[in-house]
């Protein structure tokens, strides 16, 4: 008996030491429910309130998928409603985090930013923010200062990387890509901000479909599965705050 040692993973490094400021990576994205109703069914129970304003938010977990960091996590908040308003009455971190979100999906999917296509907008559409649950996209991590000495800085998603931005094919590929630090300073903790010191979708190039299940294009059902399915897929449509 002897034991091969050459298809074991690479070592975990210490829970305790942060991703290096600014490292490339691609990360999934798996949202912890907070038992707060969403504006959809599909949503139920799935947000979680702030504590400090009217603000709700997606708690949501990021795990590196691959590379030197594979199965490191962090952690962070997306606020979907409330906290501040702009001019217009609507809700700051809202509008931050449907930016961020659509970034995802453009990573997620290989979509060019610019494609404003039927096809591609099609792809952007979803019937509820649990369709996000799962998504894998290229991330550029961060470190962020901890704005109070008793707490330990803490690792966030600084911006997704998109195609056609340098870094991304080569995490696609694989590569080594050269950290970019962000160099925060540490900032104030406030109500309803979109990143909170509290503390899949596979990428492919089909598109978004969205079935009766709300599976898409991230968390599509096996060949086997599929062929077992008997109803067509439900045409892709998403509620308005959601695509405004």
């Amino acid at each position: 008996m002897s034991y091969d040692f050459n298809d074991a993973q690479p070592q975990m490094m210490p829970m305790g030491e942060l991703i290096p400021d600014g490292t490339f990576a691609r990360v999934r994205m798996t949202i912890r429910p907070g038992g707060v109703n969403g504006s959809v069914p599909m949503d139920a129970g799935l947000l979680k309130a702030s504590s400090e304003s009217d603000a709700k938010m997606l708690d949501c977990e990021f795990t590196v998928v691959e590379g030197a960091f594979v199965r490191r996590k962090f952690w962070q908040n997306f606020t979907v409603a409330g906290g501040k308003l702009d001019d217009k009455g609507q809700s700051k971190g809202w509008n931050i985090s449907k930016a961020s979100f659509r970034a995802m999906v453009d990573s997620a999917l290989g979509l060019n930013p610019k494609d404003m296509s039927d096809a591609a907008k099609a792809k952007r559409v979803l019937l509820g923010l649990k369709q996000l649950d799962g998504i894998t996209f290229v991330a550029r991590i961060m470190v962020e200062p901890a704005s109070d000495p008793k707490y330990r800085d803490q690792n966030r998603l600084a911006n997704v990387v998109l195609p056609g931005e340098p870094q991304y094919d080569a995490v696609m590929k694989g590569e080594a890509v050269t950290p970019d630090p962000v160099n925060a300073k540490p900032r104030k903790p406030a109500g309803g901000s979109v990143a909170s010191n509290a503390p899949a979708w596979a990428t492919g190039a089909a598109p978004a479909q969205v079935s009766q299940q709300g599976n898409t294009a991230w968390n599509q059902p096996t060949a086997q599965q599929a062929t077992a399915q008997t109803q067509p897929p439900a045409p892709a449509a998403g509620p308005a705050w959601l695509n405004g």
